[in-house]
Order: C-alpha cells, then structure tokens, then sequence
C-alpha cells in the first residue's frame, strides 16, 4: 500500500511540474511573440534564472581574464522574420530556387518561430576583450589564432557549471545547423521549452504569419527538419527519455 502511494505522489509532483511548466512557457513565449521580454534587464532579455547564471559565468571568467560579452539573447519572431526574409529576398534576386534558398538560410538561420533565441535561455558570446571590425559571430574566430580561442576552451571546461551547454557543437554526426562556437543553451530550462515546441504546428504557424517561402515548408520537409534541425543539437540539450 505504502509502495502504491509512493507512486502516486511521485505521479501528481510530476503531472504538476508538467502543467506548471505549460503555464510559465505559454505558445507566445515559445514562439517569440510574447511581451514578457519587454523592457527585460539585461538589454538583451533572458529569463532572470537564465540572466543570473550567465552574471555568475561571466564572473568567474573574469577572474580568468576573459570578458564574456553577449552578442544576442532574446530574438522576437518579428526580429527573425526580419533575418529570414531579408535573406530569403537577397537569395532570390541572385537565382536561387525556393529550395536552394531555403537550403542556404539554414545552413545559420532558423525559421521565423523556430529559433531557440526566442526562448530567453540561449546567447550568443565572444570575448570583449578584443575589439573586433565586422562580424564577430565567425567560426574561424574561435580557432587557430583567432581572438576567441582562449574563450572557447575556458567554456568548453567550465559552462557547464553554469547549465550552459554550446548548441550546435563540432561534431560530425550532428545533423542540422552548421557548427557554432558562440551559442550556448541554459540546460536546466531549454529541455522542458524544446518538449513543449515539439508539440506544436508548425505548418499553421508557418503559413498563418506569411514567411517567405512558406509553401515549400510541407509535412515532409517539417518533419526533416525538426529531425535534423530542431534536434541537431548537443546531447546534453536533449530531452532526457
């Protein structure tokens, strides 16, 4: 009997985590529309536990003469509709089928309600100890002699003390987005929001908000890329099963 009730409150802590995280990540939030990043703190609104770990990351890099600075955090769906079909008209004007150009976009870009910087737990990082001209968010950067190598491997040995793990890692069985060294996901609450976005239609909110290039993006292709991009990701952001 003791066993049998054992279960069940393990069933209704677990049923109520669930529904408490449905409630605090609501469809708006997921999708970047909703107004809980307005006038957020830091500039760049992050979810404040998300906020706090990256203040203590950031900290303890310091120590270790490294100016974490972050680059990007909270991107609205307009924000990202803003890059995709800024991106989707250049592609066009230089031949591209809507194929090619949605195949080129991907290879960086995520779909407009698909980005996980809508989530208020991924950045975009570099060291801003080095005053850099142009795009600082290149791969060859943190590599080699590039000015955030020493950033790179100080993350690759201490992020994950913080929950942070790098998203799109180096690794050649990873399918998806190519390779970025910058971009990294606070672990403890970016699981439960990808369970709840794999849930949702894609297809409605791809049409519905009138992304270019949306009538290419069918059941075949969503299925592909929420396979190969959505889940195209470091184990450790993985939903555990």
């Amino acid at each position: 009997m003791v066993y049998f009730r054992l279960i069940f409150v393990l069933f209704c802590i677990s049923f109520l985590s669930n529904a408490q995280i449905k409630k605090e990540f609501s469809y708006n939030h997921i999708v970047g529309k909703s107004n809980y990043f307005l006038n957020k703190e830091p500039k760049h609104g992050l979810i404040p536990k998300v906020a706090d770990s990256f203040n203590s990351m950031k900290a303890a890099a310091k120590l270790d003469g490294i100016e974490i600075i972050m680059i990007s955090g909270y991107r609205s769906f307009n924000d990202q509709k803003n890059i995709w079909n800024k991106k989707f008209l250049k592609n066009e004007l230089n031949g591209f089928s809507v194929d090619e150009n949605i195949k080129k976009i991907i290879e960086y870009s995520t779909i407009p309600g698909t980005s996980r910087h809508h989530w208020g737990t991924d950045i975009d990082i570099v060291d801003g100890s080095y005053n850099i001209d142009g795009d600082v968010l290149i791969t060859e950067k943190f590599y080699g002699n590039g000015p955030y190598v020493k950033l790179r491997k100080w993350l690759d040995k201490n992020s994950h003390k913080y929950g942070f793990y790098q998203v799109y890692t180096n690794d050649k069985n990873r399918n998806g987005f190519k390779h970025e060294p910058w971009h990294y996901s606070y672990a403890p609450i970016s699981i439960d929001i990808l369970n709840l976005f794999l849930e949702l239609d894609l297809k409605k909110i791809f049409i519905s908000n009138k992304i270019m290039g949306a009538s290419y993006l069918d059941s075949v292709f969503i299925k592909k890329y929420k396979e190969e991009f959505v889940l195209g990701i470091n184990s450790y952001l993985k939903i555990k099963k």
